[in-house]
């Protein structure tokens, strides 16, 4: 038998036994008189026969080609196998195959393998370490330096102050300025206002003058005219004779 064909076969036989493990620990939720045959016997025979399969096909490549790699590989798988299936007898690689009242007398004890990973690591958890309390608290900067501190802080402050006096008095002379400037405008408006009614008063006089002269003229407007014509009349004798 070739390699790939012993390969493939020792494959097989694997995933039967690993079939196998997994519905032997599976948990069984029926009754008694419902539960189907034990499953330390699903597939034990196909896993029987390929195994004797493999074991003759190692033992023939070992006898053909020596000892290699490979089948030292599949030497490892056979071993792990026959591992698997625990009480149930498989011939080994090594020895010849011990007879039925050697086997029933003295079983060997194989412990299954553990199909569980094991549990993870737990890690220990370190606790924060923390200062000691401590019932004075730490002493501050030198008095000496923080009086000083302050001193500075305070000069700057009336610094500022001063400055801000310096602004606030030039403020309030410019206002009395202002103040002073309308106070002249107003006398000059007052003023102004005077004439103008004084004006308005004049003119109001010439007005009514006026009114009365073109009353007169209307009431006596031909005797002015005879006066006019008259003197005119005089005026031009006097010339011509002179």
């Amino acid at each position: 038998m070739s390699l790939a064909k012993l390969t493939s076969v020792s494959t097989k036989t694997l995933s039967l036994l690993l079939e196998r493990q997994r519905l032997q620990t599976l948990p069984s939720f029926s009754s008694p008189q419902d539960q189907p045959p034990k499953t330390n016997t699903l597939h034990l025979a196909q896993i029987k026969r390929n195994l004797t399969q493999l074991r003759t096909g190692i033992l023939d490549l070992e006898a053909k080609e020596g000892p290699s790699e490979a089948v030292g590989l599949l030497r490892n798988q056979y071993d792990r196998m026959r591992d698997m299936l625990g009480d149930v007898h498989v011939s080994s690689l090594d020895k010849e195959e011990p007879t039925l009242s050697s086997t029933v007398a003295s079983p060997s004890p194989v412990s299954p393998p553990n199909l569980f990973p094991p549990p993870p690591a737990t890690r220990e958890v370190k606790e924060p370490i923390y200062a000691p309390y401590a019932d004075d608290p730490e002493l501050g900067p030198d008095p000496g330096i923080m009086l000083q501190t302050q001193r500075h802080l305070m000069n700057e402050q009336d610094q500022h102050l001063d400055q801000l006096s310096h602004s606030i008095n030039r403020q309030h002379h410019i206002s009395l300025q202002i103040n002073d400037e309308l106070d002249v405008h107003h006398g000059l408006l007052e003023e102004l206002d005077t004439d103008l009614d004084r004006t308005a008063s004049r003119l109001g006089g010439a007005r009514q003058r006026l009114e009365r002269v073109a009353k007169g003229a209307k009431e006596n407007g031909s005797a002015v005219t005879i006066a006019v014509l008259i003197l005119l009349l005089l005026i031009l004798i006097i010339v011509f004779k002179t």
